[in-house]
């Protein structure tokens, strides 16, 4: 007779299988433990749904990467570092933590300040969905909470 519930067969033959973290439940009592792991989004889980959408994702990073491989090789070693420190002091400017910041300095520093968007007509920031008590986001931002 056949024991459904007899594994000692079965690990012979799975020993050469690749285990899936995902797929087995991690809790005590088969379920996932939210406490210790968060909360389990299906956003997170699927796939891009076209082959560009990686590419337009990473678009301004591979932009960058391509226009600092460029100036090196024109001007020497120098002009990339000083303009990777530009952007970086570019993006530490920032307004107080509960308004949007336009970011025109490192729009400017990268040459897209004269050009119109899908971002600059469809992510109005005064119709931004981030709202919050302004004291508590800086006291928050400033390290007081």
């Amino acid at each position: 007779m056949l024991n459904l519930f007899d594994t000692r067969g079965l690990r012979s033959q799975l020993k050469d299988s690749i285990p899936v973290a995902g797929l087995c439940p991690t809790g005590s009592y088969g379920l996932q433990d939210s406490m210790r792991s968060g909360f389990t989004s299906v956003k997170n889980e699927l796939l891009p749904s076209h082959p560009l959408e990686l590419s337009e994702k990473n678009y301004q990073p591979n932009k960058d990467k391509m226009n600092f491989s460029t100036l090196r090789n024109i001007q020497g070693l120098h002009a990339p570092l000083k303009l990777q420190m530009e952007y970086r002091a570019a993006r530490q400017i920032q307004r107080l933590p509960f308004l949007q910041s336009s970011n025109l300095a490192l729009d400017t520093l990268r040459g897209s300040d004269e050009s119109i968007g899908f971002e600059d007509i469809l992510n109005d920031p005064a119709q931004s969905e981030m709202m919050g008590e302004p004291h508590m986001m800086v006291e928050y931002k400033l390290g007081l909470l």
